[in-house]
């Protein structure tokens, strides 16, 4: 009996090996040659990964690998990382990309548009290799020196850009196509110049891309599971589906596109279940509440995740922080927190404070010795009294002294008597001793709304109107009295009952290039809110005083954060040297210079695969035409395809398009 079993094995493993398979076998003494095989199904869905058969008479592990997509992922992990640390110096958004790397080890804070998790992964990589963010990745072409990993810095990138060679082949089978059509495709991956470029630098495209196609796996994987609800397979592909989706808008917000095309795919499966009348609403109820919590919840709760990384990584001020509110720099290890530490919290009358913008762009209110022009460039008439702006840069000229109109003088009581929500105050510039004045004359840039400026008395019929009312916005969360950094301010002018706000001019050369500030009587906008960031008082209440371990919390800094992302995102419409018109990529009407050396005039170009990307182009087109010729001869009752087939035909390329 044993030999017959062995003659078993023996014919089974030569039928393996024309099949273009590896099988690794062992015997054992047997009893029972009849043992039943213990199998996982591969990836492509079709072959397996491994049998293993056990039986008293010999233990056996079949193990089946792809020789065509074998290949072609060595070919890509070898182009991708060969001599992956070269060039020695800064190639394009390195300079960004590798200067983030750099504040996440020191734990400086810094801003970018993008999400924290591409360029957490590439820090992770960094602090791994030893790097201490010691290098300053200044501009392109410059050097790096031994001490900078840069071969384990560019590894991430490069690792993401080799698994899209298998993700696109396993993808393309998972569709339906064959192993021949998946190998094209694949194939067609590491051939790609512009594909491979991105590979072998600090950037986040090839992670972005790693994460979607892995997205789309996880996709296809979880529908040909459908039939089988709530078993393993299926909690495991809707969990990695729910994961990956979180990673890909984690990297970029453009993979939230993708994000929506598959969740509206999830969506539009569920619907026709819903209308399937076999299946109890109980079913329907579970399989609803499974996808809600595996694709919205735990997306969300991952995305949140890596921003409290982020943001508890960088603990400590650094160079972008004037773009944050005075609460959020505040909050950092040094930088602002050295100037709030010790000063007072409460604003008094007599306090010297500066006053800064608290939305979108960061300026103080700030006066200066010059005039409003005698007329503006369209001939209108100005007060020719003295300028009020909002400056971009800390000055002196950014310092007021908060003044109360029923007093001739403005020296600081003691005790402070503190300035609450809707007391009225008078606002003295600190170095021209004039008050900040409003009146019925139409703002230098936008006539619309009224006149700032400082009070100069010319002894003629136009008295002075200097009287500002203290609104406090979030009093609810602040209280009623007026704090420094925290109280969000409207200063509403008593006679035209206007508030202050920035308009978003700018002045020309005679305002030196300053921001407009005016008066506008629509109250409800971001535009007219201030908050107070430097105070200055004597007082003898140590409970006066601000207290520095008081930080932001994780929601207020995340939520300030996103905005100030999403606000930057929408700044970057804005032309700049890089910049192609989409309605060029398809035929690559230019590329982009990536690095040059002077001494050696060797240049990287980002450019694609002429043959790929042009044929591709062609290939849309013929999609497209043959498309509607079956669509027209299906309404006409040529029934060359079947409906389903006609539909599944129609839905999948367009599937790839949009997602």
């Amino acid at each position: 009996m044993p030999g017959n079993n062995e003659n078993k094995v023996r014919k089974r493993v030569k039928q393996e090996e024309n099949a273009g398979e590896l099988r690794v076998s062992g015997d054992q003494q047997t009893k029972d040659e009849s043992s039943p095989a213990v199998t996982a199904e591969s990836l492509t869905g079709v072959g397996k990964w491994g049998n293993l058969v056990a039986s008293p008479s010999s233990f056996v592990f079949t193990l089946n690998i792809n020789a065509l997509i074998a290949v072609l992922t060595f070919v890509s992990f070898v182009t991708r990382f060969w001599r992956l640390e070269e060039p020695r110096g800064v190639v394009f958004d390195e300079t960004h990309f590798g200067l983030f790397t750099s504040f996440y080890l020191k734990g400086m804070f810094f801003f970018d548009v993008h999400p924290p998790l591409g360029k957490l992964l590439i820090a992770s990589v960094g602090y791994l290799a030893g790097f201490q963010g010691d290098f300053s990745f200044e501009k392109i072409g410059q050097e790096y020196p031994c001490e900078v990993p840069i071969w384990h810095l560019r590894f991430l990138p490069a690792l993401c850009g080799s698994l899209l060679t298998p993700l696109t082949f396993y993808i393309l089978e998972g569709m339906g196509f064959s192993q021949w059509t998946a190998a094209v495709g694949a194939f067609l991956v590491v051939c790609d110049n512009s594909l491979l470029t991105q590979s072998r630098f600090i950037l986040l495209d090839t992670i972005l891309l790693c994460f979607i196609l892995l997205s789309f796996l996880a996709l296809l994987r979880f529908r040909q599971v459908q039939d089988k609800p709530f078993s393993i397979q299926w909690w495991i592909w809707l969990t990695c589906l729910g994961v990956f989706l979180s990673c890909t808008i984690s990297v970029k917000y453009s993979g939230l596109f993708t994000s929506v095309v598959i969740l509206g795919v999830i969506t539009a499966d569920y619907w026709t279940m819903v209308g399937d009348r076999g299946v109890s609403n109980s079913h329907l109820f579970k399989e609803m509440l499974a996808r809600a919590v595996l694709l919205i919840i735990v997306p969300v709760v991952l995305y949140l995740s890596f921003f409290y990384i982020h943001l508890t990584v960088l603990y400590r001020s650094g160079p972008h922080d004037g773009r944050m509110s005075s609460a959020f720099q505040a909050s950092l290890e040094g930088g602002l927190a050295k100037v709030t530490q010790g000063q007072p919290k409460n604003i008094a009358y007599g306090s010297q404070i500066t006053l800064r913008h608290t939305h979108s762009t960061v300026c103080w209110l700030h006066s200066h010795p010059h005039l409003y022009p005698l007329r503006y460039s369209e001939r209108r008439g100005s007060s020719i009294q003295q300028q009020v702006t909002c400056y971009t840069f800390k000055d002196v000229n950014n310092w007021w002294i908060v003044k109360d109109p029923e007093e001739e003088g403005f020296a600081t009581e003691n005790p402070q008597r503190p300035v609450k929500d809707g007391d009225i105050i008078q606002l003295i510039h600190g170095t021209s001793g004039r008050r900040l004045n409003s009146h019925d004359v139409g703002a230098p840039m936008s006539p619309q709304y009224m006149e700032v400026s400082c009070y100069i008395d010319y002894n003629i019929s136009f008295p002075a109107q200097d009287l500002w009312r203290v609104e406090i916005v979030n009093k609810d969360v602040q209280g009623n009295l007026w704090k420094a950094i925290h109280s969000h301010i409207r200063l509403i002018h008593v006679n035209t009952s206007q508030a202050m706000k920035l308009t978003g001019q700018q002045l020309p050369d005679w305002g030196f290039y300053q921001h407009e500030v005016a008066t506008d009587r629509v109250m409800n906008q971001d535009s007219n809110i201030w908050n107070v960031e430097e105070n200055k008082h004597s007082s003898d209440k140590e409970d006066d005083f601000w207290d520095d371990t008081k930080e932001l919390s994780f929601f207020s800094k995340f939520w300030e954060l996103q905005l100030k992302m999403l606000e930057a995102n929408r700044n970057l419409l804005e032309d700049h040297k890089y910049q192609s018109d989409p309605m060029g990529w398809p035929f690559m009407e230019r590329g982009i210079a990536y690095w040059m050396k002077t001494t050696t005039n060797a240049q990287i170009h980002l450019l694609g695969n002429v043959i790929t990307w042009w044929s591709a182009n062609l290939g849309i087109v013929v999609y497209l035409v043959v498309m509607v010729i079956y669509i027209i001869r299906h309404q006409r009752a040529c029934n060359d395809l079947t409906k389903g087939l006609l539909l599944s035909v129609v839905s999948s390329p367009a599937f790839w398009l949009f997602g």
